[in-house]
């Protein structure tokens, strides 16, 4: 690799999804028929650098993956993806994170997450990926993994860093709110960060996106499924609504806002000179695209699958100050 070669870095984590689809949850002590069974990549990170690289990011992962045929195997897949796996690490003696779901008829679920593998990702593991952070031009985290390790990462690269707050945890330390260039949550995560009831409108999101500012947070990004995003830098005295994509049937809705994430990282490491409203609007574009898919991963388009020429036409008609 040469200088500056890596659009988007990954740190983050890999998890396997084992979902079972049941016409209703069981109760306790119930054994259940069910109807489907499939399987799945996910895990945050590995989602969203893998929604950057089929954008066509040059792209790299910062994980760890177990030494079981599960680990093996999602490697294989991150590099059939274009993804750069030099430092994903098989961890011996440690499972692949999965998470075990249930899903009923109605959309009622249950989630039993089993992190393993990924529990192990640390600031060591920042300090033998120092090449990998001086070629990068957007560095990526979230918070599926070790706190420390992550702060570690936002401490280490000098370029612009993404912090995907979520799962969302209250009361995180200021000192990671203000680490990263841009703080993004959706609105749910935005609640619980800014101790509100609920964040369900543009007016409440403003809101939060401001205490969020007073938290320590530089440019806060706070998406809302269906109605878009809004955002605000710094220095900025007004917060701007991007307007959001119709979508005309929505099929699955997973996976959206890691969608959203991995494209705001690709289309502002390929057009740095772009307005943050643009590269937002163009990742709206990708996530409302990935819910007409059904899956995580198989969801996320290609860049032959994105029209931006609406965006990039009508930019002003899609941002409103409020």
């Amino acid at each position: 690799m040469s200088s500056s070669d890596l659009d988007v870095l990954v740190f983050g984590s890999c998890i396997v999804d084992f979902i079972s689809y049941v016409p209703r949850l069981p109760k306790v002590g119930e054994t259940l028929h069910g109807t489907r069974f499939a399987t799945g990549n996910g895990g945050k990170g590995a989602n969203q650098c893998v929604a950057a690289a089929r954008l066509g990011s040059r792209t790299a992962m910062i994980g760890k993956l177990g030494d079981d045929p599960w680990g093996g195997a999602y490697r294989d897949a991150l590099a059939a993806e274009g993804v750069n796996v030099e430092r994903v690490a098989i961890v011996p003696g440690e499972s692949t994170g999965i998470a075990q779901i249930n899903v009923a008829d109605n959309g009622d679920n249950q989630i039993v997450i089993v992190t393993g593998a990924n529990k192990c990702l640390a600031p060591a593991d920042v300090q033998s990926s120092e090449g990998f952070l001086a070629r990068a031009r957007i560095l990526v985290c979230q918070l599926e993994t070790p706190l420390e390790g992550t702060m570690a990462a936002l401490s280490a690269f000098e370029g612009i860093s993404i912090l995907n707050a979520a799962p969302a945890e209250k009361q995180l330390p200021r000192s990671l709110l203000a680490k990263a260039t841009i703080f993004c949550v959706n609105e749910t995560e935005a609640a619980l960060l800014t101790d509100m009831q609920e964040v369900n409108d543009i007016e409440q999101a403003k809101t939060a996106l401001l205490r969020l500012r007073q938290l320590g947070c530089k440019t806060v990004i706070i998406t809302l499924g269906e109605k878009g995003a809004i955002f605000a830098r710094p220095d900025d005295t007004e917060v701007v609504h991007v307007k959001p994509v119709k979508v005309n049937k929505v099929v699955d809705t997973t996976g959206a806002g890691d969608a959203f994430i991995g494209a705001l990282a690709h289309f502002m490491a390929k057009n740095p000179e772009a307005d943050l409203a643009w590269c937002i609007a163009a990742a709206n574009r990708v996530a409302a695209c990935s819910v007409q898919k059904p899956g995580t991963q198989t969801s996320f388009p290609r860049a032959a699958d994105i029209d931006l020429r609406e965006d990039l036409s009508s930019l002003e008609n899609q941002c409103v100050k409020v």
